[in-house]
């Protein structure tokens, strides 16, 4: 690691474990911030280590270092008064802590603002949840692909006549951690400011309903209900969708009338500039099954690697790859999306970079840390003497 990084000097505790808070914090770690990961050693530490069908070895799933990378591990049974001490004395020394317990665990686990302002009155405690801390259902455990289905998502995702679908990715864990990082930062500039924390609360089921965004919006002001459209396509946009190739599909996106222009000169369809059906947004969707089938064979002429470097750059157009294709692209590589982390036992671990371009400094690369990697380290930090150290581990209270 070179240069200055954003966040280098902040500390953060994580009380974590599987995707959503772990992916949040690693966001925080990958931009320079210190994130302590507290895991209970009785319980193996993060669940996530044991999430197959893929392992670097016991206790290490690519799925946990898919998320953990750049982190530091205290194995600490929080459960335990000398547990509960250990973790104070880490919040005196700390910027944020964040969990993603069940909403009506913080507050029974003392990791609220209301149990650890007295160790640190600008501590900053962001609960990542499924449903909230608050109202009917602070206690009901939830999971990424039960809030697609509650806020709509399946019912906008797939072809028309399938049954409902969800996304391939878990998207609500993902931007559910990214939404709780922004709000960590946010706490943390508000604390430097006024000198005390607060509690901030995100919930899987909250950002998978804001989500829903703009659909919502004419819903709520309209009434308007959206449903799946065939081939992907654009509620309100044409074209925009997926289209056959020679060899396989492209998606294609004139999102802005110069672009359609571009998409016929390209075409070598001048006359579709003047035939009615086509001339503008109102018309190519009134018309959309014509326009679709003209361009599926105009599309059909050409192979998909054929018609990306023909319209190149010209048309927003994509290629539709699977995920290998996708990671073994030339232009993934060509801006150095794939990355090695370095693992003291398994060498290189290959992982997708930060989305974060930071300038004049590079993000640090190291692989996920092995249950209980840095307790002594952190603890001798905090001034337990050695026979501390010992007594606690015989007492299974750290690992």
């Amino acid at each position: 690691m070179s240069g200055h990084l954003p966040l280098a000097g902040l500390r953060i505790i994580a009380v974590e474990q599987y995707g959503a808070g772990p992916f949040a914090t690693q966001h925080l770690a990958d931009l320079g911030a210190e994130v302590i990961k507290i895991e209970n050693p009785k319980e193996g530490g993060d669940i996530g280590r044991q999430v197959g069908p893929h392992f670097f070895g016991p206790g290490d799933s690519h799925f946990y270092e898919a998320f953990n990378r750049n982190k530091k591990s205290v194995a600490l049974d929080l459960k335990q008064p000398e547990g509960r001490q250990v973790l104070l004395d880490l919040v005196r020394t700390s910027d944020a802590i964040l969990d993603n317990l069940r909403g009506d665990l913080p507050a029974k686990l003392g990791v609220d603002y209301a149990s650890l302002s007295e160790a640190n009155p600008k501590i900053v405690c962001v609960h990542l949840s499924a449903y909230g801390r608050t109202g009917s259902r602070k206690a009901w455990p939830g999971y990424d692909y039960m809030m697609q289905a509650e806020a709509g998502y399946l019912s906008l995702t797939g072809e028309p006549d399938g049954p409902p679908s969800r996304a391939g990715l878990s998207i609500v864990d993902l931007a559910t951690g990214t939404t709780a990082a922004m709000a960590l930062l946010a706490g943390v500039i508000d604390a430097m400011k006024t000198g005390k924390g607060r509690d901030l609360d995100v919930s899987l089921y909250d950002v998978a309903l804001h989500n829903v965004l703009y659909l919502g919006t004419w819903y709520l002001n309209g009434g308007t209900v959206t449903t799946r459209q065939p081939r992907s396509s654009h509620p309100s946009l044409t074209p925009s969708q997926l289209y056959r190739t020679k060899d396989g599909w492209i998606f294609i996106m004139c999102q802005k009338e110069k672009f359609w222009c571009n998409l016929v000169e390209a075409l070598g369809r001048p006359e579709w500039l003047e035939d009615p059906d086509f001339a503008t947004f109102a018309t190519r969707l009134e018309n959309r099954p014509h326009v679709n089938a003209s361009l599926d064979a105009a599309f059909q002429q050409k192979t998909t690697d054929e018609w990306m470097a023909h319209l190149a750059g010209r048309v927003p157009a994509a290629p539709v790859y699977d995920v290998a294709q996708a990671l073994d692209a030339d232009f993934a590589h060509e801006q150095g999306r794939i990355v090695d982390f370095h693992h003291p036992q398994h060498g290189p671990i290959k992982g997708i970079a930060s989305p974060v371009r930071v300038a004049g400094a590079t993000h640090p690369t190291d692989a996920a840390p092995a249950l209980g990697e840095d307790t002594n380290d952190l603890l001798s930090e905090l001034g337990y003497a050695p026979e501390r150290v010992s007594e606690l581990r015989k007492r299974n209270i750290i690992g």
